[in-house]
């Protein structure tokens, strides 16, 4: 068994009053005996709606800049894992990239994802801000399994998440800031659990509350049992991953080896690509 503290943050729009934030979750994950400890999307600060393009992409910082070092940081003095999110500057003058961190216990950056699917809907135009990412991370191994990294709005594309299980992830990470509106907690819960039975992972969904969000951070077993739900407080929990669990679940429902991927060619240019 591994532990796994979940952070539910309310993100404020002061940059270093959320890093002082991180690395105190990061200490409190560490007394909680946690192995790795989880941060939602919009970790760095909450960007209003009023906020330009330009006002963000100077707050952004590089892979080596001060806020993803003071982590690093913080991730060695206490032994933790760390997975976590910044607004990473991306070459252009009015656009960030959305970006997801792991970090091992050593300090050491072992993995960078930048956030795919932006979110141009239900009135939000992401793209006014963000520039997405063109590459899928590749899977690392850490305490609590091989872990894949998503970024929120990816969980309504199961193309990822499936090649991200093929590529050896049995936890799903999905740092997140769900905004508020009609069913989206409805379908936040749906698509969280479908991700995890679909694949026979576990998914660790931190997410922001407070401002325009949603709350509800979940934890999902790889049968797609809910095994966290963190309501609207700002807090942190801690949940066990069991692996054994998920090699039952996949040897009982064997999804990945039922796949007919020599029926699914057959489609792909035509339909998919």
């Amino acid at each position: 068994m591994s532990k796994v503290a979940i952070v539910q943050q309310s993100a404020s729009i002061d940059k270093t009053e959320n890093l002082a934030f991180a690395v105190h979750c990061i200490r409190e994950a560490k007394s909680k005996e946690a192995d790795l400890v989880s941060f939602p999307e919009f970790l760095m600060a909450y960007s209003p709606p009023e906020q330009s393009g330009e006002e963000l992409c100077r707050m952004a910082e590089t892979l080596d800049g001060e806020f993803t070092t003071v982590l690093r940081d913080a991730a060695r003095e206490n032994g933790i894992e760390v997975v976590a999110t910044i607004y990473e500057k991306s070459g252009a003058s009015n656009r960030v990239y959305d970006t997801a961190l792991l970090i091992d216990r050593r300090g050491t950056l072992g993995s960078v994802y930048r956030k795919l699917h932006l979110y141009d809907a239900l009135g939000f135009r992401e793209s006014d801000k963000l520039r997405a990412g063109d590459e899928v991370a590749r899977p690392l191994k850490a305490s609590i399994g091989t872990v894949g990294m998503m970024i929120c709005y990816d969980v309504r594309f199961p193309e990822l998440a499936r090649i991200l299980t093929l590529m050896g992830t049995e936890t799903l990470m999905v740092p997140s800031g769900w905004v508020r509106g009609e069913k989206k907690v409805e379908h936040w819960k749906t698509l969280l659990q479908t991700r995890a039975i679909e694949n026979g992972c576990y998914v660790i969904a931190p997410n922001q509350t407070g401002n325009i969000y949603t709350g509800h951070s979940l934890a999902v077993d790889p049968s797609g049992a809910l095994i966290l739900d963190m309501g609207e407080d700002e807090k942190m929990e801690v949940v066990e991953i069991d692996l054994e669990l998920l090699r039952r679940v996949r040897k009982a429902l064997p999804l990945l080896r039922h796949r007919r991927t020599e029926v699914y060619m057959k489609y792909w240019g035509r339909y998919i690509g």
